[in-house]
């Protein structure tokens, strides 16, 4: 009897498809370690608290909750995707994203420590804010490896509240360097509410004129870096085109000021002293104050007071004052 007589016929075809399955699952291992392993990444941006450029914080009225991150993805084409994602975005407001290359201050027209003109190859775009969460991609012509260990640049996001100035640091949102890792910055911030001025301080300081009684007011102070503070004051319920004078004024005994009053009549500017131009809704103001955060909270004792417009101003009367509270208390 031969070999081949003994093996069934069938058990021929199970070793064929046996080895087949065989080559074919080896080929397959061959063909997944060919395929490349595509890498990406995510960095995180805080608010522009002067982090990154303490001589010029952010200054302006947006609200400082807002944050921002860039997530980078490698591609087949070698190319890499970016993409924004704001946080805390304004409804109906553009905001403009942009990458700068970082450049010697000496060559640039205003003494920026980038080029002032985006680098549209690697990220230039628009995004339109909705309130919440809002995001955005672009395909940069730079490989993945070289934006996250060669490009030397800034990840910028303008404020859409003013202007697009991109040799002003102070009115970037957000700023820091592009796709690398920012470190923790913690910064407070807290808002006090101030009601029309009815006496609630002192009786005898109840307003007295003809503007409407529904203005109310608040102060926000954020932490800065170096030991500053943003201060942005809020008013409600203003008039349209009037010129609100918004004031701190010193704490002071008044055996010692001119006219008796409780306080400095001359503003602290360092603190706020400005004014804030009425639009028929809710006006606002900023000042960048060399005390810190903490000093204003629990140190600094003045007053807080926003002055009729439809009186001249007079710092020594306080019942034209529509506004009259402890600053920041």
């Amino acid at each position: 009897m031969t070999l081949k007589k003994l093996i069934p016929t069938n058990w021929v075809f199970i070793g064929l498809a046996a080895f087949s399955l065989t080559t074919f699952v080896a080929c397959d291992k061959e063909d997944d370690m060919m395929d490349p392993m595509l890498d990406s990444t995510e960095f995180s941006y805080d608010f522009h608290n002067g982090q990154t450029v303490p001589s010029a914080p952010y200054a302006g009225t947006h609200p400082s909750d807002l944050s921002a991150s860039l997530a980078l993805e490698e591609l087949e084409n070698g190319n890499t995707k970016i993409t924004v994602t704001i946080e805390n975005s304004l409804d109906g407001e553009m905001y403009a994203i942009h990458a700068h290359d970082a450049a010697d201050p000496a060559t640039t027209p205003n003494g920026t420590p980038y080029n002032e003109t985006p680098n549209s190859d690697i990220l230039t775009q628009m995004a339109e804010g909705n309130g919440g969460t809002v995001s955005v991609s672009q395909e940069a012509t730079m490989s993945y490896g070289d934006l996250i260990n060669s490009y030397e640049g800034f990840f910028v996001i303008h404020d859409p509240l003013q202007p697009i100035n991109t040799a002003d640091i102070s009115t970037y949102l957000i700023v820091g360097s592009f796709a690398r890792e920012q470190g923790d910055s913690d910064y407070k911030s807290q808002t006090f509410s101030y009601d029309f001025n009815t006496g609630q301080l002192e009786p005898t300081f109840a307003y007295e004129g003809t503007h409407s009684d529904d203005v109310t007011a608040t102060i926000r102070v954020d932490e800065l870096a170096d030991d500053q503070s943003r201060i942005v004051i809020s008013i409600m319920n203003t008039m349209d085109g009037e010129m609100y004078a918004t004031h701190a004024h010193d704490m002071a005994d008044p055996a010692t000021t001119p006219n008796g009053t409780p306080y400095n009549e001359t503003p602290n500017g360092d603190v706020f002293a400005g004014g804030i131009s009425g639009n028929g809704g809710t006006a606002m103001g900023v000042n960048v104050s060399s005390f810190s955060y903490d000093d204003i909270l629990n140190t600094y004792d003045g007053f807080f007071v926003v002055h009729d417009p439809l009186q001249a101003i007079d710092t020594t009367d306080p019942t034209t004052y529509l506004v009259l509270g402890v600053f920041a208390r």
